[in-house]
């Protein structure tokens, strides 16, 4: 059975769709809030979630990226709004497709169906992983170097995301800053530089000698740590 987890505030449209999955045979998670989805992805690890991008505290577009961190599960958010730019703002944070409000229920399961035929299943890393002294929690987003909290930005968590979501993988400078600032940000490289380089001293990585990050020059950066999972470790 395929289980879909929606994600949404609004009690009825949420009703409904559990009602809508239910009669085709889906078995149905669901949420009103993205840090419960987080969750919920980590530990059940549905074939496919439905997601609601005006969320009450943790936006569906944050929540977005950070599924994406550990995640490969195909995503179709829901969006009152039908502008070119939100539409690349939310393909370029990782959703499969989306479907604008008010919609009938024929056509998300028409889409839903085509997604799925397009998708294997869902691709997890590990969610929590320690390199050394470091430990990351993809799903609490909390970063701690010999058991004590580092301190991160939402600028700097924005970024470590964004190079664990492309783990082994060359991420563009302009990649980067899409996906930390936004579609609209100016390619300042700046910014990023400056965020890099605190990222890089609060991880206790050299940027001369990395064991983390490895800088691409004039290109980006690539995630390249040699990661153990949590539980391979308590398991030694």
């Amino acid at each position: 059975m395929i289980t879909v987890l929606l994600v949404e505030d609004d009690t009825r449209l949420r009703r409904s769709l559990r009602a809508t999955f239910r009669t085709a045979d889906f078995a149905v998670l669901e949420t009103p809030t993205g840090e419960d989805a987080l969750a919920l992805v980590a530990a059940e690890r549905p074939d496919l979630v439905v997601l609601d991008l005006r969320l009450p505290g943790l936006s569906g577009l944050e929540t977005l990226q950070h599924v994406r961190s550990f995640s490969r599960v195909p995503v179709i958010a829901l969006t009152v709004v039908d502008s070119l730019v939100d539409k690349v703002a939310v393909l370029s944070a990782g959703a499969d497709d989306y479907v604008t409000k008010p919609f009938e229920p024929e056509e998300l399961m028409a889409r839903v169906r085509a997604l799925l035929r397009r998708s294997t299943t869902g691709e997890y890393e590990e969610s929590s992983v320690r390199i050394g002294l470091l430990e990351i929690d993809l799903v609490r987003r909390v970063v701690t170097w010999s058991g004590e909290a580092i301190a991160l930005t939402p600028t700097e968590l924005r970024l470590l995301e964004a190079l664990l979501a492309n783990r082994g993988r060359l991420v563009t400078r302009e990649e980067l800053i899409r996906s930390v600032w936004g579609e609209a940000a100016a390619l300042n490289y700046s910014p990023l530089r400056v965020a890099m380089l605190n990222l890089r001293r609060k991880l206790h990585d050299d940027a001369a000698n990395p064991r983390l990050i490895y800088t691409e020059v004039g290109l980006g950066y690539r995630w390249c740590a040699e990661e153990e999972p949590l539980e391979a470790q308590r398991d030694t």
